[in-house]
């Protein structure tokens, strides 16, 4: 029989299966790419993003869809990586607002509450683009709030949903030409049926089994002391806590930060309205409660002795390997200074050289990402309530980071939060020449943000598929390179592709030309590229041994 309503139970499966579901598929949504570049990631991002919205339902028992609801917008929020990953959250963010005090819904409120969906998903966008993952999901909750009320139940309305889906999903290189030209269907698009797929087969009784799916090794390797990150080897106790503030009108986020921050360090503070997240090391957790629950109640707590952690790492583990946080969180990003400045800079960097250079140029914190590494939400949130500084500069360095950051920024509360408009590594390295600490933070990015203007970016990569490129084939393993996003030199060398995308790049009006070589290319060859350089053009040449995955080269021109 079909069912004709959904509670917060029903939905909690439905977005468990369809978590798993995207996450058995999500290397077929990251080959779903414009270009045949090995860093396509909307498959990954999308996938953590459904992970830590089923995480946070994981541990709910509640009958209301209305709060199950509620619950699982707030849990995709912090989790969301990349535009794509923002843009979900945004779908189930807003049908959470359309789902709010209820307690079952029907087919035709549940269309109602895709509807709203996507109308908070277009807002989110500054400038949407149709033949997207937004344009697939308008087309589908149209068709679904049109037949809602005809329909004997969620089965039958989900299998006329999904039709439109896939419908819309085939459409999309009809509206976005470079689609049709490269001969793939939009990533975006194809990820949201994957997850409405699992939702649909949760309607028909058929539930899921979690697929070990091996963690992909991060080539990242972090190379700070984590002593220093924990306090010297005092280390003490990671506690974290989630709790519901009864008292509204005594607490203030601000004067909260500035009490407990006394009590330890790497302290992170999110609010939500009434609910409170907070992760902090300190010596004495039971103050930090106590100071806590003045204000209301623990939905959860967690306290992890660090010292005996710490030990057993040390025990185990050979020194040799990747480590992380005691505490099972990733610490390897810069740590903010203590004393409070009026500006503090955080970029988003991969590549042990990179990372060092920005620092060098007068960035405080470093949020190890990029391609394929897209930080979450909560990465930012972390990062700017750490950094004691009274303006923020968030320079993304990728397109599909800048929403993430963006979003971030709206969350804090008690300092500014600005985000420059760098999408790409070379932008922002630019940029970085333009901050002048004395000059106001407005003057600051209008600055930043024009000489930005003036930059020039290319990447050299590697085919992952064969491909057609404006009529010319390119091999699966071949080289490319990539300037203004387009695909300007192909071949099997990359010494030849670096040397046609350098004249591609360079002009009359070229003044300098810096080249940031990443990992795994013999100097010999960057020597080779240097020599032509200096002999063809009369250009100032900088060389960057930035250690960055994926791309060879990255090169800025202005």
């Amino acid at each position: 029989m079909d069912k004709a309503f959904m509670d917060g139970h029903m939905l909690k499966q439905l977005i468990t299966n369809g978590s798993i579901k995207l996450k058995n598929n999500m290397d077929r949504i990251n080959q779903l790419n414009v270009f045949p570049v090995p860093d396509g990631d909307t498959g990954s991002n999308m996938s953590a993003t459904m992970a830590a919205g089923a995480k946070a339902l994981s541990t709910l028992d509640e009958p209301s869809i209305g709060k199950a609801a509620k619950a699982l917008a707030r849990g995709m929020l912090m989790g969301a990586r990349g535009n794509s990953g923002v843009i979900l959250s945004q779908l189930f963010s807003g049908m959470a607002a359309s789902l709010k005090d209820l307690d079952a819904v029907n087919p035709v409120d549940f269309s109602l509450a895709l509807r709203k969906g996507v109308e908070q998903a277009y807002a989110s966008v500054i400038n949407p683009v149709e033949g997207t993952m937004l344009t697939v999901a308008r087309e589908g909750a149209d068709r679904a709030l049109s037949v809602a009320r005809d329909v004997d139940g969620f089965e039958e309305l989900f299998d006329l949903y999904i039709e439109e889906l896939n419908a819309s999903l085939e459409r999309t290189p009809d509206l976005l030409p470079i689609l049709k030209e490269v001969g793939v269907i939009d990533s975006g698009g194809a990820g949201y049926i994957e997850v409405v797929l699992g939702m649909a087969d949760a309607i028909k009784g058929v539930v899921y089994e979690d697929a070990k799916v091996a963690a992909k090794e991060s080539t990242f390797k972090p190379d700070i002391n984590l002593n220093e990150i924990h306090g010297g080897k005092d280390f003490g106790y990671c506690t974290e806590f989630i709790m519901q503030i009864q008292k509204m009108d005594e607490f203030n986020q601000k004067d909260f930060i500035d009490m407990i921050s006394a009590l330890g360090d790497s302290l992170v503070v999110v609010q939500d309205e009434n609910i409170l997240k907070v992760h902090i090391h300190t010596k004495t957790p039971g103050d930090a409660l106590n100071l806590a629950q003045h204000f209301g109640f623990f939905i959860n707590l967690k306290i992890e002795n660090m010292m005996l952690q710490h030990t057993e790492v040390m025990l185990h583990q050979p020194s040799e390997e990747e480590e992380y946080g005691e505490c099972g969180h990733d610490h390897h990003a810069s740590m903010a200074p203590r004393i409070k400045k009026k500006y503090a800079l955080v970029a988003v960097v991969n590549g042990d050289g990179l990372k060092d250079t920005f620092i060098e140029m007068g960035c405080d914190y470093i949020i190890p990402g990029g391609q394929t590494m897209n930080p979450s939400i909560e990465d930012f949130v972390k990062a700017c309530q750490e950094i004691n500084a009274e303006n923020i500069l968030i320079i993304p360095n990728n397109k599909n980071v800048l929403l993430s950051a963006q979003t971030a920024a709206k969350m804090i509360e008690g300092k500014q939060v600005f985000v420059l408009n760098a999408k790409t590594i070379a932008q922002g390295y630019a940029s970085l020449t333009m901050f002048d600490a004395t000059q106001d933070i407005e003057t600051n990015i209008r600055d930043m943000e024009s000489h930005i203007k003036n930059v020039k970016t290319g990447e050299i990569t590697y085919a992952i598929r064969q491909t057609m490129n404006k009529g010319k084939q390119i091999e699966k393993d071949d080289y490319m390179g990539l300037f203004d996003d387009e695909i300007k030199a192909s071949s099997p060398s990359r010494l030849e592709v670096a040397k046609d995308l350098v004249k591609e790049m360079l002009d009359d009006r070229s003044e300098i030309i810096t080249l940031m070589v990443g990992n795994n290319v013999p100097d010999s060859e960057v020597d080779t590229i240097k020599d032509m350089i200096e002999n063809d053009y009369s250009v100032e040449m900088e060389i960057i041994h930035g250690g960055q995955d994926i791309y060879s080269y990255i090169i800025s021109v202005e």
